[in-house]
């Protein structure tokens, strides 16, 4: 298989042509949620981004093997349960239903799996084991075992930071058990009241980075494709993880590395250590998912995403006039999306360069101009094929999930019941030539806010 797909590879700062490991085959792997609270608008954007990236892969012809971890252990879910009072299994397995509760809303596709930590400390044992004999790693008299970032001298590739400059710049009182401050610790010996796993040094857990080459090289093997994450994971999380990786398996880790931007408030990144995040289930509360997932799509992933209202409103209205625009036509599923025409190399254009959906949506807005031109909306056939085109694309973006009538009405269960009667009501009095009543209603239904489209002999609605 050939394919013009360049990605920008953050370790190379620069966009490389897309070659797979195995022809036809790729293997991607994303670091996930840690499952102590509900998903933040920010973590929504790792998991459309690289929904995206893999529905593009295999619209595109590959075979995908995708792997989003989840840990479910770490101080953060420690401290949460004892707050709770609760259990860490009762705490992670409600905050993993409630993940992908959010990620279905979104029309998140699931990854072929998701390992959780606690279901992999033996290979991170065997890792860690394999590190020390090495002499990559070391055992401290505390129980801790740490990796020796010194013993790495590619350590800092990834995110650019020099060694020497980041042990000059370290402020933090040198742990006793460390041999350096930059080193990272890899096993934490046990501490009282916390859930622990025996070890070779005694009982402890996992540190954080260890999870990931772990999981990733049992999930995918010891090199793989495309590894994902957030900005803020580069340093010093991936960072680590190719340290591991490399010191342990003796090879390349990973081809292509990508990183998607932060969500940005007032020129803030969003997080839940600032405390200026929105969880994705407020934000539900107000904006139908898709819109959420239009409004992430609309810049680069690689790009800052400025959260607002705003800026939702305007995505909501765009993607109101799509599908206004995909209303009263037949669709065809079988339409091929990479067909050879003008708009169609368009969109691969667009998204073959590092997966650009912004310019991907300006060309389906360009498809959606010609689909309402008159001679368009006239010819039944070409009226349809557009249409039928403008769903292809947005199916690779995972968008058009939802009927146009359905997206339009916008409502609850009772408000449709509700605005039908209405509308029910007004028929009848146009019917009956109540000019009077008809119009009282339509006036009733305007103060809800409903508009009423009378076409065909048929009256629909939208919000």
């Amino acid at each position: 298989m050939t394919t013009m797909l360049h990605i920008h590879n953050s370790l190379t700062k620069q966009k490389e042509r897309f070659t797979p490991i195995e022809p036809g085959k790729v293997k991607l792997y994303v670091c996930g949620m840690t499952v102590y609270d509900f998903c933040h608008v920010g973590h929504a954007r790792v998991m459309v981004v690289f929904d995206v990236v893999t529905r593009y892969l295999r619209a595109s012809g590959y075979d995908v093997t995708y792997i989003r971890n989840i840990t479910d252990i770490d101080d953060k879910i420690i401290a949460r349960a004892n707050e709770n009072n609760e259990t860490i299994q009762a705490l992670t397995e409600q905050f993993i239903t409630e993940m992908h509760r959010d990620a279905d809303a979104l029309g998140v596709e699931r990854p072929t799996a998701e390992p959780k930590a606690t279901e992999a400390i033996s290979e991170m044992l065997a890792m860690i084991e394999t590190l020390i004999d090495k002499g990559l790693a070391y055992a401290a008299d505390n129980g801790d075992v740490y990796y020796d970032v010194s013993e790495f001298p590619d350590y800092g590739k990834l995110s650019g930071r020099n060694i020497e400059e980041l042990r000059a710049g370290e402020r933090v009182a040198v742990n006793e058990s460390k041999q350096d401050p930059m080193d990272f610790v890899l096993w934490k010996g046990a501490k009282p009241e916390e859930p622990s796993w025996d070890s070779p040094w005694g009982k402890g857990r996992p540190g954080w980075h260890i999870e990931c080459s772990a999981m990733s090289a049992d999930s995918l093997g010891k090199q793989f494709d495309i590894h994902g994450g957030g900005q803020d994971l580069q340093f010093p999380h991936h960072e680590n993880e190719i340290a591991q990786s490399e010191g342990a398996h003796g090879c390349q880790y990973v081809n292509y590395w990508m990183h998607n931007g932060f969500v940005r408030i007032a020129d803030e990144k969003m997080s839940k250590s600032l405390g200026n995040f929105f969880t994705v289930r407020e934000v539900l509360e107000q904006y139908d998912a898709e819109v959420v997932r239009y409004f992430i799509l609309t810049s680069h992933y690689r790009s800052p995403l400025n959260y607002s209202e705003e800026q939702l409103d305007q995505a909501k209205n765009t993607l109101t006039k799509f599908y206004s625009a995909l209303r009263y036509v037949e669709i065809d599923s079988a339409l091929d999306w990479q067909q050879d025409t003008e708009f169609a190399q368009r969109f691969k254009t667009a998204m073959d360069d590092d997966f650009n959906t912004a310019l991907a949506l300006s060309v389906m807005s360009d498809v959606r101009q010609v689909l309402n031109k008159p001679q368009v909306q006239e010819n039944a056939e070409q009226k349809n094929y557009y249409a039928s085109l403008l769903v292809s694309f947005g199916r690779v973006l995972g968008l058009f999930q939802q009927t146009a009538d359905t997206f339009l009405a916008g409502a609850s269960d009772d408000d449709v019941t509700e605005i039908e009667d209405l509308i029910n009501q007004r028929n009848q009095a146009r019917v009956d030539k109540d000019w009077t009543k008809a119009d009282q209603v339509r006036d009733k239904l305007t103060a809800m806010g409903i508009i009423l489209e009378d076409a065909a002999g048929k009256t629909s609605w939208r919000r």
